[in-house]
């Protein structure tokens, strides 16, 4: 069985207490590589609204829900088993089905977006669209935190130009609760970590999510992320791991079912696809030399 593990809740409410706030990021972000955040300005009645319209549309019969399926450009339907997060797992693919919502906001991006039919789904659209403007006001306080947390300006991503039209998605989740046999042992989402920066999750109380420290421990231990009532859940990705020379931690974690039907609802935020990610030289020095050249976004090393 495993254990649950104590992550540190942050206070996004509280500026007299930035510093404070600074600090318990990133010891989390150091230790553990998940925290909380509460009082993060995401209303408890928006979330809802969400979880709500998220659960109408993955009722609806897989023929209607493949109308919809995800494109090339990564928006739309993934239903269960398209996806295997973990490429060593036995099973044909992860539990979960999943719907991606891209930028909600004007350009081009925004069109790239599918959505269900107003007729049968009136509120579906403004409710992702508002959820999805609210949870980046959101990421970009917390973000401001982790560049205090480096002793950096606490404008510094946006002074960068990192959060200039950045990438972000919305992807609902379903997590089955009954298993066939032929499943036992797979998971809702196999043993991965996120390749961006930072996510934000909104769970609706089901357990299932657990995290590995020592990714590279045998055998691994494995803790569960116990839900906390109005709280989101923020972790590292591999990217902000990179920038910062890994010195925070980009999670491996998981879902495992539990019996259970679960949702829950991931916000990804990465910084703009034409920046440059160069490891802060704050991250580095001659005891930790850089690990890691520089990247463009797009996928082209620089120094």
């Amino acid at each position: 069985m495993a254990g649950s593990v104590d992550l540190p809740v942050v206070d996004l409410a509280s500026p007299d207490l930035r510093a404070a706030a600074a600090a318990s990021v990133r010891k989390a972000c150091v230790d553990h590589g998940f925290f909380y955040v509460a009082n993060h300005g995401v209303d408890g009645a928006l979330l809802e609204a969400v979880f709500a319209e998220s659960r109408s549309f993955f009722e609806l019969p897989m023929e209607k829900k493949m109308a919809l399926r995800r494109s090339s450009n990564h928006r739309g339907y993934t239903p269960p088993y398209a996806e295997k997060l973990d490429a060593a797992s036995e099973f044909q693919g992860d539990l979960k089905e999943s719907f991606y919502i891209g930028p909600t906001g004007d350009g081009e991006q925004s069109d790239l977006n599918q959505w269900p039919s107003e007729e049968f789904f009136p509120s579906w659209k403004e409710t992702m669209k508002l959820y999805q403007s609210s949870v980046l006001a959101a990421g970009k306080r917390i973000l401001s935190l982790i560049a205090l947390s480096l002793d950096f300006d606490v404008e510094f991503f946006q002074k960068t130009g990192a959060l200039n039209c950045p990438s972000t998605v919305v992807r609902l989740l379903r997590y089955p609760g009954e298993v066939n046999e032929s499943d036992s042992g797979n998971y809702g989402a196999s043993a991965h970590s996120d390749y961006g920066m930072i996510t934000l999750l909104a769970t609706d109380g089901t357990p299932g999510l657990q995290i590995c420290r020592e990714k590279d421990r045998h055998p691994q231990l494995w803790e569960d992320v116990p839900h906390i009532n109005g709280a989101l859940i923020v972790n590292i990705g591999d990217l902000l791991e990179r920038w910062t020379n890994c010195l925070f931690r980009s999670t491996l974690h998981r879902v495992v079912a539990v019996g259970i039907e679960r949702y829950s609802v991931a916000f990804f935020l990465d910084p703009n696809p034409d920046f440059v990610v160069r490891c802060f030289e704050s991250c580095c020095s001659e005891a930790n030399p850089q690990i890691h050249r520089g990247f463009h976004l797009s996928g082209v090393a620089t120094t």
